[in-house]
């Protein structure tokens, strides 16, 4: 069992020393087919079904570059205010792992196809951070290990191990920070808010889905720290694959409190790499870290340089989209929302959805009250992003205009979208299939309203004495005659006709 690490408190750790980040994103990009071979990328197929001789690197196959994949990685580029590389090419990084199928993963290293950018990320106070980008560069991913039996998933302790290569292949852009000085006691919220901004930004450029939980968003934090009034870096480890924003921002905290703590106990932080626990919260030894020239870069033989013309990316600059935090500054004006509405819309995931379901038709305060109340509620219940609720913003605005022509009450409207989440259909649908349009027909409601003055005659002579107040209690029970589906307006107003 691995002894627990000995921790400084935070506020002592940023007291002496100085963190340096680096944080290396890799973001798998949402081609149809892989980086070097026609295979399909889809998610979650069956393991090894997805393959060719080429990702598989069987003697005698040659690769050929997906034109989708590199038209990503420039655009990509741009967004990140990085230059675009008048020439570049691929080199050979050589290493063993048994889900690399090849023995060398094709990449970039001295050469990318982007580089020298910077990303303007804003923190929880407004307050506006630069993280510089040294690069962004093209490779490819590799397969996957299952370790079976033993805790945790982890090697050590499995029984034996299982591997998938459908992944091995699949096209990469790994986004690598410059050193990140600066940030002092806010650096692991710098952390969490660069990857924020970094995953907005690709799903708003949609080169990929950017799901932390499937992986094809993946962060690997780098941490090191310095004594304060000191210059040189200290050595760093490296947490990999953190596979969430709160994730990043804690294995930040928790090396930093745990490099402190070897420091002014005598000892020497070893450059390796790390795993983040999340369960507790922190990480555990993995390998030594090895440095480039343990890699053995040379140029890849069968692939020919790269050379975008400039006429290409000027193309492609001009695709760019409107950028997160413009989208956020236009929504906020044209909405009128405060600062803590905007925030309480970015931090649910629930901004895009709010602007669509605007853009089909709804009111900005109806589109956000259904998103950041119900359907809020309704995704913690099933433990998924906002996002990935099975409803759309096209379904919910048609649902806030079915309440607006008042054929559908609030209450009904809830189980509208409950059915839409439950496959059952468009919202028209489920309000037929269900019965659950508003009865607004005065004959059917002075019917319903006639029998609840005959159940309750002593509140009926109330009502005729003038206590008007007590038609409450009439109305409730013509809305329970009728399953909710009548106008409680309307009701009210029979009722008081039906006494006077």
């Amino acid at each position: 069992m691995t002894a627990v690490a000995e921790l400084m408190d935070y506020a002592e750790v940023v007291e002496r020393f100085d963190p340096v980040l680096g944080l290396e994103v890799h973001v798998e990009l949402n081609t149809n087919t892989k980086m070097f071979c026609g295979c399909p990328t889809a998610f979650g197929a069956e393991p090894n079904t997805q393959v060719c001789p080429t990702c598989l690197g069987l003697p005698g196959s040659l690769p050929v570059v997906n034109r989708k994949a590199v038209e990503s990685a420039i655009r990509i580029g741009l967004a990140l205010n990085c230059e675009i590389a008048e020439w570049c090419r691929f080199a050979r990084k050589n290493y063993f792992y048994p889900d690399m199928p090849k023995n060398f993963q094709t990449s970039q290293y001295d050469e990318p196809i982007a580089f020298n950018g910077h990303l303007d990320v804003v923190l929880d106070d407004g307050e506006v951070f630069r993280v510089g980008i040294e690069r962004a560069h093209m490779e490819e991913d590799t397969g996957k290990s299952l370790h079976v039996g033993g805790s945790g998933g982890r090697i050590h302790g499995a029984e034996h191990s299982l591997l998938d290569y459908n992944r091995a292949g699949v096209p990469l852009i790994e986004i690598v920070t410059k050193p990140v000085e600066g940030a002092g006691e806010r650096a692991p919220e710098v952390a969490r808010a660069y990857v924020t901004a970094l995953r907005d930004l690709l799903r708003a450029l949609d080169v990929s889905d950017v799901r932390m939980d499937q992986g094809s968003l993946r962060c690997d934090a780098n941490v090191s720290l310095k004594p304060k009034g000191t210059a040189e870096f200290g050595t760093r480890t490296e947490t990999k694959n953190v596979n969430s924003l709160r994730s990043v921002e804690r294995a930040v905290r928790y090396e930093m409190c745990r490099q402190a703590a070897v420091l002014t106990g005598g000892g020497s932080v070893v450059q390796e790499t790390r795993h983040f626990d999340e369960s507790t919260g922190s990480t555990a030894a993995g390998r030594r870290k090895e440095t480039s020239e343990d890699y053995r870069y040379f140029p890849e033989p069968d692939l020919v340089p790269l050379a975008p013309s400039r006429e290409w990316v000027k193309e492609l600059s001009a695709t760019l989209p409107e950028l997160p935090w413009e989208r956020r500054k236009r929504a906020q004006e044209e909405w009128g929302l405060s600062d803590a509405e905007l925030r309480d819309l970015v931090n649910a995931g629930a901004l895009e959805l709010v602007a669509e379901t605007v853009e089909a038709g709804a009111s900005p305060d109806e589109a956000r009250g259904w998103w950041v109340s119900y359907l809020a509620q309704q995704a913690n219940a099933r433990g998924v992003e906002i996002a990935d609720l099975p409803i759309t913003p096209k379904q919910v605005a048609r649902v806030i205009a079915l309440v607006a022509e008042g054929a559908l009450t609030n209450k009904l409207a809830r189980q509208v979208v409950d059915g839409v989440l439950a496959g059952e259909g468009e919202p028209d649908e489920v309000v037929a299939a269900r019965g659950l349009r508003v009865v607004s027909d005065d004959s059917a409601l002075l019917a319903a309203v006639d029998e609840a003055l005959a159940a309750q005659p002593d509140v009926a002579e109330k009502i005729r004495g003038g206590k008007v107040q007590a038609a409450g209690a009439i109305v409730g029970a013509v809305m329970k005659a009728t399953r909710g589906q009548a106008d409680a307006k309307r009701v009210r107003e029979l009722v008081i006709e039906r006494c006077s």
